[in-house]
């Protein structure tokens, strides 16, 4: 990702046979117009200090106009703390642009989707096998990277919003009460461009990201629709490049993997909010460094808008180091991991006796999740939050131990509750968890069972059942 990740770099350039890629930028900055590639030359060499001033000096009247209206789309945005609408833009100009080694997006082929289509139903088939929980994906589907950017920005709205408020809230707080409203207008027009600079931020990383994933929970969390099991042949086709690896066996590793994770998100129903509010509990404890803002506010010049970004660029979110804040990001670590871990544990077990690279696979997998990516940037920078599997090989291990100790169904149950999974603490011992003796609850049913039925007879009458006889003080004589 790029060192600037608000920067407004972003040539709208259209894929040579992208999906959807012969429709022009609607901002009317694209190649074609006779203008710069972005209008408003926010990036690297715009040349002079004001990059108005360098955006209005080369434009021609038709791109001046464009520019004046995308600006004035971003000033008088009236929506939620993020301006998707720009996120989706610059996304698809980013995937546009293509990756940095020269590969552009193209739309999926026929023989390309029937390809995925069988590799996933095919995968699907095999984990029958190495786990209790059925098939979870309703469809199949081969996306291009644009198609991607489309179908996962609802996901990320609910992740980025929480943090993305918190900064709104911030804009209103940095100056006194008795400021507040004479100052209106121009909080409103720093919110706004706050809007704006996330959604350039968000915008650039999803785009980045397209050019990597290979489906629909690559980073651990489902950002696609529920049910749709989902591979990107073109980037399939680059993770495998340098493997000396079969492409068909590429394909079919990484479509188990995508097979499992919708198996799991599909017969736990409860997962999905789990992982996103986790998400929402670390954000609901970052605190905004407001000495930052009070300085844009103090020195705050609307026609200099990257001056918001330079800000924001820089980091105003730190996680308060409290006992709650640290407890939501461990909570949200451990369930990465268990998610991870159980993925790779019933991939590996589906894999191993099928594919002959499979060992290789699964450590070229391990190796890509633990380094991180451009998702991990981003949060990073929103938020300090990385959402980086850690602890994944503790976790796979121990979902192996399950599986050799307790059986698939035994493993798989403890998916029922997220009380019944393992703690941070288990990882640590995973033994311990594995062989510690199962709570038994038959006696507990069986209290239960007998507090149904009513009230019970009277002592004398239990005596004479058991066959002892009573005297009123509800003790057996056999025992004084």
């Amino acid at each position: 990702m790029s060192d600037t990740p608000f920067g407004f770099g972003l040539p709208p350039e259209e894929p040579e046979n992208g999906d959807e890629g012969k429709k022009k930028d609607p901002t009317g900055g694209g190649r074609g117009s006779g203008g710069p590639a972005n209008p408003f030359g926010f990036g690297p060499g715009a040349g002079g200090d004001n990059p108005f001033a360098a955006m209005f000096g080369t434009m021609n009247p038709n791109d001046l106009g464009a520019a004046f209206q995308q600006l004035g789309q971003m000033l008088s945005y009236e929506g939620g703390p993020v301006n998707w609408d720009m996120a989706k833009q610059i996304a698809r100009q980013t995937v546009a642009q293509g990756t940095p080694d020269g590969t552009k997006d193209a739309s999926v082929g026929p023989s390309e989707r029937s390809a995925v289509d069988e590799a996933l139903r095919l995968a699907d088939h095999w984990l029958d096998g190495v786990t209790s929980l059925p098939s979870g994906a309703v469809s199949t589907v081969a996306w291009s990277r644009a198609e991607w950017v489309e179908a996962s920005l609802p996901a990320w709205q609910k992740l980025v919003d929480p943090v993305a408020e918190r900064v709104g809230m911030a804009m209103g707080d940095v100056l006194p009460e008795e400021m507040q409203a004479m100052a209106g207008p121009l909080i409103g027009m720093m919110r706004s461009m706050g809007g704006a600079m996330f959604g350039q931020q968000i915008g650039q990383a999803v785009g980045v990201l397209a050019g990597e994933v290979v489906g629909s929970t690559d980073i651990g969390l489902p950002l696609g629709p529920a049910g749709k099991a989902a591979l990107l042949p073109l980037n399939v086709e680059m993770f495998g490049k340098d493997l000396s690896v079969p492409q068909d066996e590429v394909r079919l590793y990484l479509a188990l993997r995508e097979a499992a994770h919708q198996r799991l998100f599909a017969h736990v129903p409860w997962l999905r909010s789990h992982l996103f509010g986790a998400v929402e509990g670390y954000a609901r404890g970052i605190k905004v460094d407001t000495s930052k803002l009070e300085d844009v506010v103090g020195q705050f010049d609307p026609s200099q808008p990257e001056q918001l970004q330079d800000a924001l660029q820089q980091g105003m979110f730190q996680p308060e180091d409290t006992p709650e804040q640290k407890a939501a990001l461990a909570r949200l670590e451990t369930a990465l991991a268990l998610v991870e871990g159980w993925v790779d544990a019933v991939v590996h077990e589906a894999a191993k006796s099928r594919l002959t690279s499979a060992d290789a696979l699964r450590e070229t997998m391990r190796r890509r999740r633990a380094s991180g990516g451009p998702a991990e940037q981003t949060f990073a920078t929103l938020i300090g939050l990385q959402l980086r599997p850690r602890r994944l090989r503790d976790a796979s291990r121990l979902w192996a131990s399950l599986t050799d100790a307790r059986g698939l169904d035994g493993r798989d149950a403890l998916w029922e509750h997220p009380d019944m999974l393992p703690t941070a603490h288990d990882l640590d011992d995973p033994d311990g968890f594995v062989h510690h003796e199962q709570l038994d609850f038959s006696e507990l049913d069986k209290m239960l069972g007998e507090a149904a039925k009513g009230p019970r007879k009277p002592a004398d009458d239990k005596g004479e059942e058991n066959g002892a006889t009573g005297d009123g003080d509800g003790k057996d004589d056999t025992d004084q």
